[in-house]
């Protein structure tokens, strides 16, 4: 009898002791929990408190709610599919025209039918087609488009359509949860989880010879081939990017997806829904520091080069200038100036703050375009050269390819260089028959002195950074 009652006693201890151990474990995760979740509900993000959402709540702690954004977003998101013919070199028959198509997101941002998307997804395409979560499916017509920050306007003739509204992505904090909504592998309405992983990340040299941009907002939020186009939103359901692209070396995703920022995408909307085409606003000058793969080479903007016919030189700013701000905001990288600059347009006066002999000076710069003047430019290279349109690249990225002279090809409509195999967005174009092009001007002026029929040679580096050659006719 002793033996059992002692046997008991300790069957007693061993499960007290037990429940103590799970009790207190709960107990602790509970407490870490909370604490994280009441700095991360603190007064810095007021938008976890909204009316009519409702973060799930077990015990006293909540956790932030997805199920609004998603719900929200979903709706807004369609999936875009194009068709066009390809020319392909076949061994037997010579040059054939093939039908090829795509497929690609793209969000709803007006009531009224305006959608944006990648470029890369609707480039050199002949026909569009929109549809909507509800099945709905609409041709679709190309607005503008932005091959600098791969962006592109569409318009499909419908009305009362769910529309997401822009957010501030410059309020974004690493951390914070997002929702990437697209159609992945042709996989509609699909919606992803992350949070932010960084932000005004830039991307390695090879990259940026086929776009322009070099500010992303980098997240762990899943995407894969389709995405592109897509919604990136917050927990309040507002768009505050546009998923560009993935970063992987395998082609599928690996944990990092880039995002054009929602405050520049709504810049380049804006203007392409009333211009036809951006507003780029030029600064004048280039920096020593901002740069390099993945991290900023030289922590400071140093001056470097100033142009003669554009608002810094004539402000007063100087060689060896360190900017440190735009209008008060605090510049310390080449994508932090990016993302700022690109906000406003030609004629604008903004401030900017440089240390000069270890003090700050402000200055107040008129913004011009890329011809140096202030006027709004309604259709730049509205003639088409070689049935093309250019764009001028900057003395950064000649430093970084190496070249002294160049002009970047935007879109490739029909004419000659469409005819050239191989040739696309993104190509720059050094020379024509030996002369340096710098501008679309430059262009016409050497095909404007070529007889009809007579030959054109065209000198030009690839989006993989080859120097390739192009002979085409008048």
């Amino acid at each position: 009898m002793k033996i059992k009652n002692l046997l008991t006693m300790l069957l007693v201890a061993v499960c007290g002791g037990a429940i103590s151990v799970f009790f207190y474990t709960q107990l602790f995760e509970t407490k870490v929990i909370e604490k994280i979740y009441k700095q991360y509900a603190s007064s810095s993000h007021p938008h976890l408190h909204l009316a009519g959402f409702e973060p799930y709540t077990i015990g006293d702690v909540s956790f932030p709610d997805l199920t609004f954004a998603a719900e929200k977003a979903v709706h807004c998101v369609v999936h875009v599919r194009v068709k066009s013919m390809q020319e392909v070199r076949n061994p037997w028959f010579g040059q054939q025209q093939v039908p090829r198509e795509g497929f690609g997101s793209g969000v709803i941002v007006g009531s009224d039918g305006y959608i944006v998307t990648n470029n890369h997804v609707i480039n050199r395409s002949d026909e569009i087609e929109v549809k909507l979560n509800d099945g709905r499916v609409f041709e679709a017509s190309i607005i503008g488009t932005d091959a600098f920050t791969d962006l592109a306007l569409l318009k499909i003739e419908e009305v009362n359509l769910p529309f997401l509204s822009f957010g501030d992505s410059e309020t974004l904090r690493v951390g914070e949860w997002v929702l990437a909504v697209g159609n992945p592998l042709n996989l509609t309405s699909t919606v992803t989880a992350g949070i932010v992983s960084a932000k005004t990340r830039n991307l390695p040299i090879t990259y940026r010879r086929q776009q322009g941009l070099d500010t992303y907002i980098q997240t762990d939020a899943a995407i894969n081939q389709g995405n592109s186009g897509g919604a990136l939103v917050n927990i309040r359901g507002e768009l505050i990017g546009i998923n560009s692209m993935l970063w992987s070396q395998t082609g599928g995703f690996s944990g990092h997806s880039l995002a054009i920022p929602a405050t520049i995408a709504e810049h380049v909307i804006k203007d392409l829904k009333e211009f036809g085409h951006v507003q780029r606003a030029i600064l004048g000058l280039n920096f020593a520091g901002g740069g390099g793969q993945f991290s900023n080479e030289t922590p400071e903007l140093t001056i470097v080069e100033i142009s003669e016919n554009f608002g810094a030189a004539e402000a007063g700013i100087k060689l060896g200038d360190v900017m440190t701000a735009i209008n008060d905001v605090t510049i310390r990288t080449f994508s932090e100036f990016q993302e700022q600059i690109m906000r406003y347009r030609p004629g604008e006066i903004i401030k900017i703050s440089v240390i000069r002999d270890n003090k700050t000076q402000h200055f107040m710069v008129t913004l011009r375009n890329i011809e140096g003047t202030t006027q709004v430019v309604l259709n730049e290279n509205a003639s088409l050269v070689l049935g093309a349109r250019f764009e001028n690249i900057s003395q950064r990225d000649r430093q970084r390819l190496g070249i002294t002279s160049g002009v970047r090809v935007s879109s490739v409509g029909q004419g000659a260089l469409s005819s050239l195999q191989g040739m696309r967005n993104g190509f720059i174009i050094t020379a024509i028959n030996d002369k340096p092009v710098n501008s679309a001007r430059d262009i016409q002026a050497i095909v404007d002195g070529v007889e009809t029929g007579g030959r054109i040679l065209i000198n030009a580096i690839n989006t993989r950074g080859q120097v390739v050659y192009y002979v085409t006719q008048k």
